[in-house]
């Protein structure tokens, strides 16, 4: 569903029906959730239980004792940090943050109990069990939400959202909506003000017929814009008025693509503030950043060694050098020499096609580039001509994680927002990598690299290496 405030000729569609228990899906979500978690809980406990009683390591009491103990406390930790909490299921790293410090905070408890009361028989379940009952829980939610994720591609499960705010507000936000199905929002309805009816989604009404229409549409999420005419008296009035319904309401600040730790709440004598801190790009989280980067540069260089060595031997018998270097833009615009396995035929930078250019923006990409080489075409559909920027990684020049790292003339068409992606360095894979790639827009690009930027954290690259994994092995925009 697209909007276009600009077009007049073109009627608005009718609102989508809504599904008559639009909410059912949620109840029946965390019900899956804590129906998995207990029961792999249960299953790692109980399994490691009749192994030591079996092996004659505990007696029988001691294991059903043990097994109690971890299976109650590490439920009590995920109820304290609100690890059901369906605003979080299925949503972002929110939901394995909370999983994972309510199995470590378990694992202390139970360390300290153990301690505290000369009990040894606990000591393995310290050590080991809970730790490994956490990882197995980890993996149930995964799992959930892949299922999750497959429902809200075909259009289940989905919350129906109503856009309070100009034309150009709903069209945002049907936009991003429909770049990521997995978030699980619908947008149904817009008011606006004036009830402008120049849109292709069905505007219902203008700002002062928000409440009536929740009710009618079934509505689950009502998502208020910035707006001409919407002042904050009004913003509390339909808060109230959506007390007691279940209804979401989410307010965008106005504060493009930052988010996460940069935004706090800072009240002035009751009036809640938002405060934005700036990006860090020091500090103790940077410097683990590069220690995590060379270990773990050197840890693939070392495991992949056969495979490069192999990789290698292949791209020699086209003929020419193994690796294809290039000059690219790296942080502070720093110039650095990027290696690959060569994938074209040698010269190829002085052969460009004449045929359309079918990349974004200032990027040249073909689909059927006749420069690349038989070989080369297979690593570029597994990226596996990228694999030589781990010497990159492991000489300082390029991170495991960031920007992707742009030729100096695309640096040179740079607007200003855009440079801020030399703030940090560029990295083998990043947001451009896990949402599309070649097949992204110019301005869709730019636009992650930026995001990854302002919100940069451990957990966010922990994210992007693990989606890097499903985005190579299926190839989406690689050519």
């Amino acid at each position: 569903m697209a909007i276009d405030p600009g077009t007049t000729t073109r009627p608005a569609p009718e609102v989508i029906p809504a599904p008559g228990t639009s909410r059912a899906w949620r109840a029946r979500l965390r019900r899956a959730v804590v129906v998995t978690d207990l029961a792999l809980l249960v299953a790692v406990t109980a399994a490691v239980a009749a192994v030591g009683v079996l092996t004659r390591e505990w007696i029988a009491v001691d294991a059903v004792l043990g097994s109690t103990v971890a299976v109650g406390v590490a439920l009590a930790f995920l109820a304290a940090l609100r690890a059901w909490d369906p605003q979080v299921l299925g949503q972002g790293t929110e939901e394995f943050n909370r999983l994972a410090r309510a199995f470590v905070r378990a694992t202390l408890v139970l360390a300290f109990v153990g301690f505290a009361v000369k009990a040894e028989w606990l000591r393995p379940w310290v050590v080991g069990v809970l730790p490994a009952a956490g990882l197995a829980v980890l993996v149930g939610r995964w799992l959930v939400r892949r299922v999750l994720h497959a429902a809200r591609r075909d259009g289940r499960a989905m919350a129906r959202v109503l856009v309070v705010g100009t034309p150009e507000a709903a069209a945002d936000l049907v936009a991003r909506t429909e770049r990521v199905p997995w978030h699980g929002w619908r947008v149904v309805a817009a008011c606006t003000p004036g009830a402008d009816g120049h849109a292709a989604t069905a505007v219902v009404g203008d700002l002062d017929d928000v409440p009536r229409r929740v009710a009618e549409l079934g509505i689950d999420v009502v998502a208020v814009a910035p707006a001409p005419g919407w002042s904050p008296r009004r913003l509390h009035r339909l808060a109230w008025d959506l007390e007691g319904t279940g209804v979401d309401l989410v307010v965008d600040p106005g504060l493009m693509e930052v988010g996460g730790p940069r935004l706090h709440v800072a009240p002035v004598d009751g009036l809640p503030m938002l405060r934005l801190t700036e990006p860090r790009f020091s500090g103790t989280a940077r410097a683990a950043k590069v220690v995590v980067d060379t270990l773990g540069a050197a840890a693939l260089l070392l495991v992949l060694a056969p495979a490069l060595a192999v990789i290698a031997a292949l791209v020699k018998r086209d003929g020419g050098p193994v690796f294809y270097r290039q000059e690219r833009v790296g942080i502070h615009g720093r110039t650095f020499r990027m290696v690959k396995f060569r994938s074209m035929v040698v010269d190829a930078d002085r052969h460009v096609p004449q045929q359309r250019n079918e990349g974004a923006g200032p990027l040249f990409k073909m689909r059927r580039d006749p420069r690349v080489t038989p070989v080369g075409a297979v690593l570029r559909r597994l990226s596996l001509d990228e694999l030589p920027q781990l010497f990159n990684v492991l000489g300082g020049s390029m991170s495991l994680v960031g920007p992707r790292p742009p030729l100096a003339r695309e640096v040179a068409q740079y607007a200003d927002d855009a440079r801020r992606k030399l703030l940090v360095r560029p990295g083998m894979t990043g947001l451009w990598q896990v949402s599309g790639r070649s097949d992204l827009s110019w301005e869709e690009s730019v636009r992650l690299d930026l995001r990854y930027v302002e919100n940069w954290s451990p957990a966010l690259d922990a994210t992007i290496l693990w989606k890097t994994v499903g985005a190579v092995l299926g190839s989406r925009g690689a050519y």
